[in-house]
């Protein structure tokens, strides 16, 4: 019996290997030409961006799902919601239509694309984190889709490759169900379909649509008018954002060889939780007129919970501990309180010991913290920065005695509430929204309710009178904004604070 033979490689498949014809191949990859505002994020980016690049543009659009997120906690409606985004969204993620004809085009959406995939990357770790993700750039579509052009997003519709789920319904179809599709159309003749057309797809794919029966369901097929295409296209763009982010999920492991981008992308991931605030050393309010050490009982009416907790902990025991000691003064720098006030401040506090062992064991780190001693950095005067939000929530939780943090975090919730209660907050309504912030881990949002709540009568003139814009009264993230927006607010006066709020606008 003759052997059969058989060649190792397929002759076919040795002839596209050959390195001969793959050197001088055109590339596979191109870069992305940008023809509509409006994305699937289907392709991912190949051109090369600088490391800073890569960390500034995905933090600004983690500012934006940010808010996003922080509109959907506190119910706001769709209206209210795209009027709150706006600025913010111009501010660090602008995207401009065709026709707006501005030259920035390529860059905004460039920066668009790949902000969002380095976060694709940050985010598909987890199913929670994907989940989040993904309802989150689902919530900036819409907004994006709503606001964009009719011609240019028919355009980017007809772009789509939807595989055959969408089947336009055609004439004769249409006149044998024309008193189905009427009644689905609430009865009026005039928007069965007749002008704008419907299509057909499975039911399962508009179950939105279906809750709301603002569709024919017949044959388990779902007849959707094309002006409800929007749920169309945002279901598709849900599902196939799922399938991509479970496909990252897969490949990350590869990415933890590459010692420049894991830091990075650990870091966003943190950050989403509560989205870091950068600290300005200019931004304390020079309205404040130098405050002193005879002051902090006054402003501290402003302080946020945190450091409400820390001054009067400080006030009951004339003491605090180290890391307690160290997160108020560095809250009470970025108030605008000098080194030689705030050393006057915690030794007046420190009342219960000795000059001598005052200056012995806290006067060191005091100054140290204020750049006044100690290492190359604080040579240079700088020192330590106040922490902000999302540090004081991610940070290793207080132990016996220790009063530093975020109390929406380290207090039990009864606790919490107990707390809140006894520095002026009683509404229920508002208490049982922060029991439920508190018990799915947003506490910069639980800290935002009580600012608002707190602030109810003076948020609404600003807003009424336009004295503020949007972009001035996003979610607080930082102890010391607390304090600054509380400040102002508590001295409108006349004229609206317009003196105190240009000093905010311009640090």
């Amino acid at each position: 019996m003759q052997r059969s033979t058989f060649a190792r490689v397929d002759p076919k498949r040795r002839a596209e290997l050959d390195h001969k014809k793959r050197q001088f191949a055109q590339a596979k990859w191109r870069e992305q030409e940008y023809t509509h505002r409006l994305n699937f994020y289907t392709l991912p980016p190949t051109a090369e961006i600088t490391l800073e690049e890569f960390e500034e543009w995905a933090i600004a659009r983690l500012k934006v799902l940010a808010e996003l997120e922080a509109c959907s906690f506190r119910n706001r409606s769709p209206e209210e919601t795209s009027s709150y985004m706006t600025p913010i969204l111009e501010k660090h993620l602008p995207l401009h239509s065709n026709s707006s004809r501005s030259s920035q085009l390529d860059q905004e959406r460039k920066k668009d694309h790949y902000s969002h995939f380095i976060l694709r990357l940050a985010f598909s770790a987890t199913e929670d984190l994907r989940r989040r993700f993904a309802r989150l750039e689902t919530m900036l579509f819409r907004l994006r889709w709503k606001e964009d052009d009719a011609r240019e997003r028919r355009d980017f519709v007809n772009t789509l490759d939807m595989g055959g789920e969408w089947e336009k319904v055609g004439e004769e179809e249409k006149r044998e169900l024309g008193d189905a599709l009427s009644a689905a159309s609430g009865g009026d003749r005039r928007r069965t379909g007749e002008d704008e057309g419907w299509f057909k797809v499975d039911w399962e794919k508009v179950p939105e649509l279906v809750e709301q029966r603002r569709v024919l369901l017949r044959r388990g097929k779902a007849y959707v008018p094309i002006r409800e295409q929007m749920s169309l296209v945002i279901v598709e763009f849900t599902r196939r954002m799922d399938d991509a982010l479970e496909l990252t999920s897969r490949a990350l492991p590869r990415l933890d060889e590459d010692d420049r981008l894991s830091p990075i992308l650990t870091h966003l991931s943190q950050n989403f939780n509560a989205p870091d605030a950068t600290y300005a050393a200019d931004s304390s309010i020079t309205g404040l007129q130098n405050p002193t050490a005879n002051s902090i009982d006054t402003l501290s009416q402003h302080f946020p919970l945190c450091m409400q907790h820390l001054h009067r902990t400080l006030r009951a025991n004339s003491h605090l501990k180290h890391f307690g000691r160290l997160q108020y003064t560095l809250f009470l720098k970025g108030i605008g309180l000098s080194l030689e006030e705030c050393l006057i401040f915690w030794r007046r506090s420190f009342k219960l010991i000795t000059d001598e062992k005052f200056n012995k064991e806290y006067r060191y780190n005091v100054r140290h913290a204020y750049g006044d001693v100690g290492g190359d950095a604080n040579r240079r005067g700088r020192g330590y920065t106040p922490y902000s939000c999302q540090k004081l929530t991610t940070e290793p939780l207080p132990g016996p005695g220790q009063t530093h943090g975020c109390p929406y975090r380290t207090f039990a919730p009864d606790n919490l509430i107990g707390m809140l209660q006894s520095v002026g907050v009683g509404d229920r309504e508002l208490l049982k929204d922060v029991r439920e912030d508190v018990k799915r881990q947003r506490y910069h949002i639980a800290c935002n309710r009580v600012f608002e709540h707190g602030h109810r009568v003076q948020l609404k003139r600003v807003k009424d009178e336009a004295l503020w814009g949007a972009a001035e009264l996003d979610t607080i993230l930082h102890p010391n904004e607390y304090f600054k927006r509380s400040f102002l607010l508590g001295h409108l006066g006349e004229d609206g604070g317009k003196a105190l709020k240009r000093e905010m606008v311009e640090g």
